[in-house]
């Protein structure tokens, strides 16, 4: 029993420490001017991990999400900035965060970060056993953007997904 006790601390330990963060923000007045991006190619993965996130919203009766390019893009964004720096943070989100308030005037906005699940599934079930990544699945948003990228030199995959309430 001491044994499997310890197996199942040293699992949630390591997913905890490892794996993925969450984080989240209130709108304020920014004065950011970048452009909106408008073009964003969704690969077969973040289609399929955006459509879990929205079935499962709506299997607990809240909206389902619309996903916005400009996001997407700012994911994308960190992803590489992730990869370039060998960590999975979330370095620099107020930044990422003042952009999606002042160019598509979000009123809240929130985010989780996630390495290395080899699924989607994978990674929206670790988002949603974790309480701080599954507070912003099921947090009062109305849009998000999504981005997995993978690493070219390990082959592993960093997940963003940014939540925003416009």
């Amino acid at each position: 029993m001491k044994k499997m006790m310890c197996a199942m601390m040293f699992v949630v330990i390591f997913i905890t420490m490892n794996s993925c963060s969450a984080d989240s923000a209130e709108g304020s007045n920014s004065t950011t001017t970048e452009a909106l991006v408008t073009n964003y190619s969704y690969n077969d993965s973040e289609i399929e991990t955006m459509k879990l996130i929205n079935d499962y919203r709506l299997s607990v009766g809240l909206n389902a999400l619309e996903k916005i390019n400009h996001i997407s893009f700012k994911c994308e964004e960190h992803n590489n900035y992730m990869i370039a720096n060998n960590v999975v943070d979330h370095n620099d989100f107020t930044s990422r965060s003042n952009n999606i308030i002042s160019v598509l005037g979000a009123k809240k906005v929130g985010e989780n970060v996630a390495y290395n699940y080899k699924t989607s599934e994978a990674a929206v079930r670790a988002w949603l056993d974790s309480p701080g990544h599954k507070e912003n699945i099921v947090g009062d948003f109305t849009h998000f953007g999504l981005s997995i990228t993978i690493d070219a030199k390990t082959g592993k995959k960093y997940y963003t997904n940014i939540f925003a309430k416009i």
